[in-house]
């Protein structure tokens, strides 16, 4: 059974949503904020989120943004944000969908059927420990020998792409246009610059890497 994540601070919203997916057979968590639900996608097998954009402690966007840093998990927007802007900068955050309020719940329904097809069966976990350091995609941070690894964001957002592909080669036009944009694409000295960096932060001993390997003229790859 689907379990679906449901963060809505309108109580009488959130209830009448939770009735109504039980009903056609999907399991219904719901939050009324943002950190409960970080919390919960992190902790319970969340499988589909529908998310209100306005809430009491945060907005939902910075929510997508960081679900997004370690699951690709379907994320439904339900706002009562009608304007063009709202709706692309929750759909560039790594939003799936975005319905307006009102809404029926026969088009809830219909969105939850789309996005079900496109459920990850393999869970993903918010963190990944290696022998060294253990990554906090969720937290977006390292944490090495019990204290805190100050990456810069571009070192992080390398370092995600590398784990969330953990034990596959990335090639360094991936890395390259992911992080920096499609005019870097031929621009390799500056990821030999980053993963050096990278390494001298994390790895036990930089000339000999255990985690973050280099295949040789096609890109790198991460092993925990």
């Amino acid at each position: 059974m689907t379990l679906v994540l449901i963060v809505e601070d309108e109580a009488r919203i959130a209830r009448a949503m939770q009735i109504t997916l039980q009903a056609h057979g999907y399991q219904a968590l719901t939050v009324g904020n943002g950190a409960d639900a970080l919390q919960a996608a992190a902790k319970q097998p969340v499988e589909i989120v529908v998310l209100d954009l306005g809430l009491p402690d945060m907005d939902g966007v910075e929510i997508i943004r960081r679900i997004r840093g370690w699951s690709s998990m379907p994320i439904i927007v339900l706002s009562a944000r009608h304007a063009s802007e709202d709706k692309v900068e929750a759909l560039d955050a790594g939003a799936d969908d975005y319905v307006t309020k009102p809404f029926g719940l026969d088009e809830l329904l219909a969105r939850l059927r789309v996005a079900s097809r496109r459920v990850v069966t393999e869970h993903e976990e918010p963190t990944l420990a290696t022998t060294d350091f253990m990554v906090d995609l969720a937290g977006k941070k390292i944490l090495k020998d019990g204290s805190e690894v100050r990456l810069t964001p571009t070192e992080w957002n390398i370092l995600e792409l590398l784990v969330r592909n953990k034990g596959k080669l990335v090639s360094q036009q991936q890395i390259l246009t992911q992080v920096w944009g499609q005019a870097y694409a031929k621009e390799t000295q500056y990821l030999r610059v980053y993963i050096a960096q990278l390494r001298r932060k994390l790895e036990r001993d930089p000339a000999e890497p255990r985690h973050l390997h280099t295949e040789a003229g096609m890109g790198y790859r991460f092993d925990p």
